[in-house]
């Protein structure tokens, strides 16, 4: 079964270079191999403010790059969403971008208090959240207690109806051989070829 999937590339540096992108490109390969439907939304190359007053989050018209990002969101079956840990969680810019696309708006379709998100209209995509890091991904897991993971998927995505959310965390990414990327790239590769 083919599927529309929106890949949310969150590292801040717009040039490409990183593991990260490396991964994205991966997985949008895979997807596009099998004949799923990819879009991309490259993060650092969107232009928007951050949001500063409840009375913009809940009734603001949010600009044109966040109402493409959404969508593309919309259009969407499962998101997959990639971002570099710093300093124990996501990038500002990525932080920022949730707030102006998860409006209750977007959500609900209607302009209303978040008390009223149960009847989201995001329920029955799914998600994919990959991290990369500098620490041992266990040492994030289970020490650190992926509190950046968690809050990602239990007060934005599951609290949107996004369900079921899978993670892949990769640490040690500077430190990495070409061996262990090379067969980090398959691994998500492979889940591109499935959309999952």
């Amino acid at each position: 079964m083919t599927r529309n999937i929106a890949i949310i590339q969150g590292n801040p540096d717009p040039h490409g270079k990183h593991f990260g992108h490396a991964l994205a490109r991966a997985y949008a390969e895979g997807a596009n191999a099998a004949g799923h439907r990819v879009e991309t939304i490259q993060v650092a190359s969107l232009e928007f403010p951050l949001l500063q007053t409840k009375e913009d989050f809940e009734n603001g018209t949010p600009p044109d790059s966040i109402r493409q990002a959404q969508e593309i969101i919309r259009r969407a079956q499962h998101l997959v969403i990639l971002y570099p840990l710093w300093l124990g969680g996501m990038p500002a810019i990525l932080k920022g971008f949730f707030e102006q696309v998860f409006r209750p708006a977007f959500i609900t379709g209607q302009h209303v208090s978040i008390g009223s998100w149960k009847n989201s209209m995001l329920k029955g995509k799914s998600a994919r959240i990959v991290i990369t890091m500098g620490m041992p991904a266990a040492a994030y897991r289970w020490y650190y207690r992926a509190h950046s993971l968690k809050s990602l998927e239990r007060n934005v995505l599951g609290f949107c109806g996004i369900a079921p959310i899978k993670d892949n965390l990769i640490g040690m990414v500077e430190s990495e051989s070409n061996t262990k990327r090379d067969r980090w790239l398959e691994k998500i590769r492979a889940l591109g070829i499935k959309g999952a």
